[in-house]
């Protein structure tokens, strides 16, 4: 099996004006990261604010991520919702939008059992027909898909790859030896990649690679050669990586993607704007990091 992409991938912020999305900068945007070298565009996922977008929205910014890589790289939707019938639907409008990949997360608040997981992730996958990635972040969640569900799951044709945000080595270990060799794991958190990496992981689905694209599919190349050199690479926007921390994403990437003129700094509610005394360390950092 090939994996749909090794290296650095994006969770790509959607931007908003006067609460309509902004598609003229969401296209700039989307050349921006496939020139800078970017190996897959996620698209209506957390960072993509994808649970506030309308099914037009959402359809729509399919599309125009489709027509703006014209085949460069993977555009790969976020589907997945707490029920398995809406889950579906969405998967099945994504397909005949053209996504060439789907991710579903695991139910939330009415969080299911292990058991169940396998029934929803399998019943999606097989009426789908599309290469899909499970998305695994018991911080948003408040369950995990366990390294034996996903032996189980791994045996359809369809699930081809795990998103891990987890920041869990030992689950990053369990899965490696348990899961066939072609089945793709990707970091989930920009702040483990190294020791991802390390476990044998095959790229990063990255929050902050919506401003530095070209650095993070840096680090992923040179670490299959020279890992010293990539741990310089990556001490080296650890920085920036960490000025982030200041508040729940996507406040703080899309702050910084507005600063580089990618999005106006605007969220939907529940999410609010960063204050201006948290965004300036996050410019500062970025400019540090960039020598400027």
């Amino acid at each position: 099996m090939t994996p749909l992409f090794k290296g650095a991938a994006v969770a790509i912020t959607t931007p908003f004006s006067h609460d309509e999305v902004d598609y003229a900068t969401f296209e700039k945007h989307v050349n921006f990261l496939i020139e800078e070298g970017l190996q897959a565009l996620f698209v209506n996922g957390t960072t993509g604010e994808g649970s506030t977008l309308t099914e037009e929205e959402r359809l729509n910014l399919i599309r125009l991520a489709l027509k703006v890589s014209n085949g460069r790289v993977p555009i790969i939707a976020n589907t997945g919702t707490n029920d398995t019938r809406t889950s579906l639907s969405h998967s099945l409008k994504a397909k005949e939008a053209g996504a060439d990949a789907i991710m579903l997360i695991t139910p939330y608040y009415n969080k299911t059992s292990q058991r169940g997981l396998i029934k929803h992730f399998t019943l999606i996958a097989d009426a789908v027909g599309l290469p899909v990635v499970l998305y695994n972040v018991p911080s948003r969640t408040n369950m995990t898909i366990e390294p034996e569900t996903l032996v189980e799951l791994a045996k359809n044709p369809h699930i081809v790859a795990l998103k891990d945000a987890t920041g869990d080595m030992e689950y990053l270990r369990q899965c490696k030896e348990l899961l066939p060799s072609d089945f793709a794991i990707y970091s989930g958190n920009d702040d483990a990649i190294i020791p991802f990496f390390e476990g044998g992981g095959d790229g990063v689905i990255s929050v902050l690679a919506n401003a530095t694209p070209k650095e993070f599919q840096e680090i992923y190349t040179t670490f299959q050669e020279n890992p010293a050199k990539a741990k310089e690479l990556f001490e080296q926007i650890l920085p920036l990586i960490k000025s982030l921390s200041v508040d729940i994403n996507p406040m703080p990437i899309k702050a910084l993607v507005n600063h580089l003129g990618y999005a106006k700094d605007e969220v939907r509610l529940p999410l609010v704007e960063l204050e201006d005394d948290a965004r300036a360390p996050i410019e500062q950092a970025y400019h540090a990091f960039k020598g400027e």
